[in-house]
């Protein structure tokens, strides 16, 4: 059955994405906003989360309370988050609610009450995410990783610093909003048993009025390479390495995401049996491909012991830089049967539709279509995926360790 995908751009340049799902009797709803971490403003590092937390503590005609009882009373399984670039909005719940969760988002996006009296428990929530880094090692080397092979404002965390907290006031959270939110930039997609000519309709009475000058993205220089030691007593090392690769609208994309799939798509990646299984050096290891605008990048984690921990790092960059000596049919027949399945599990969430739709046009001003996807995932090949990595091949190392001791670069 052919996909069912709408578009529409209004006239403030709010974009509305739609994809009908037959199968379903569920809807659900993702909104992107352009007021990420990349655009707090320096000496207010956390602002952007900070707002996040804000938008729900009153909106429209409903406090705090009756706001969050009117959620739960639609069903709605919701959650606001801050990512790099954008401020995310997203719910799932019966298609029949759709409307009215529409309404409250509306609400939370246009009219949130931001009461300053909340300031103080938000700000200590988010004291208490920070402070759970110096509890969570392998987020701490993978934070202080980010902060230093990405240029500001893109190496900017969600969670901010303990000053930027501390300097926020409920004015910097309204004027940070007031800036920040546009339509022009912003995309709502939506996902399941949904009628395109009654969701815009609504969509354009709900958001049509709202007008704001967008601002730009921000801007960032080149990516770094840079080796640093922080040090920590304790008897595990840790272990971040992040290194250039291609941006998500690349051609070379597809053949990027073969390649790390190799590197660390299950029990039998290079990664987890080079370093984990046969060599016994770490309890945990694997690489993830991330993504900005203009830049991709690949990461990589090792956790272990302080004696084996030289051992590790020699061994994980000794695998990356053996990538492009060849790769074998079987290692791409597990690439494309663990892509095919998450594309399987896609098609099958609303959810993960939703998010899917917003990140396509975000990144590449239209969506992909599934059979656009797995055709690009056949044509992977041993041959396609090692010429990719020699011409991107895995250099210009960005290496944090955290532990005991420092280690060296061979």
């Amino acid at each position: 059955m052919p996909q069912l995908i709408h578009q529409h751009t209004f006239a403030n340049g709010l974009t509305l994405l739609a994809e009908r799902m037959d199968h379903v009797r569920s809807a659900a709803v993702t909104i992107l906003i352009p007021i990420g971490a990349a655009y707090d403003p320096p000496g207010r590092e956390g602002i952007g989360s900070m707002l996040a937390e804000m938008l729900t503590r009153g909106a429209g005609s409903r406090d705090s309370r009756s706001l969050a009882l009117a959620l739960d009373n639609l069903g709605l399984d919701r959650s606001e988050s801050v990512g790099g670039i954008h401020l995310r909005l997203s719910g799932s719940t019966l298609a029949q609610n759709l409307p009215a969760v529409l309404e409250i988002y509306a609400d939370l996006v246009l009219r949130p009450h931001l009461p300053p009296g909340e300031l103080d428990a938000v700000r200590s929530l988010a004291l208490q995410d920070l402070a759970g880094l110096e509890d969570d090692p392998r987020q701490k080397v993978l934070l202080e990783l980010r902060k230093r092979h990405y240029p500001a404002p893109l190496s900017n965390d969600r969670r901010g610093t303990i000053e930027g907290v501390n300097a926020v006031s409920a004015e910097d959270i309204q004027s940070h909003r007031r800036r920040h939110f546009h339509p022009g930039g912003t995309i709502i997609s939506v996902a399941g048993a949904i009628d395109w000519e009654k969701l815009k309709g609504q969509v354009g009475t709900l958001f049509g009025d709202w007008s704001n000058p967008p601002q730009p993205e921000p801007a960032a220089g080149p990516s770094r390479a840079v080796v640093e030691h922080i040090p920590k007593d304790t008897t595990q090392t840790q272990i971040g390495i992040a290194y250039p690769s291609v941006p998500f609208q690349s051609p070379d994309y597809y053949a990027a995401m073969g390649a790390v799939s190799v590197l660390s798509g299950g029990m039998s990646s290079r990664l987890f049996t080079e370093v984990r299984e046969k060599e016994g050096l770490c309890y945990a290891v694997w690489a993830t491909y991330q993504a900005f605008k203009d830049r991709g990048s690949v990461i990589v984690y090792a956790g272990t012991t302080t004696p084996r921990a030289q051992e590790t790092l020699d061994v994980t960059l000794r695998v990356l830089r053996q990538l492009s000596d060849g790769i074998e049919d079987d290692e791409i027949e597990r690439v494309r049967a663990g892509l095919k399945s998450a594309l399987i599990m896609q098609e099958e969430s609303t959810a993960a539709r939703a998010g899917s739709l917003a990140s396509d046009w975000y990144y590449l001003g239209r969506v992909r279509s599934f059979d656009e996807i797995q055709a690009a995932i056949d044509a992977l090949s041993p041959r396609s995926v090692v010429e990719h990595v020699r011409r991107v091949p895995p250099r210009d190392f960005a290496i944090v360790t955290l532990g005991e001791k420092a280690l060296t670069i061979g």
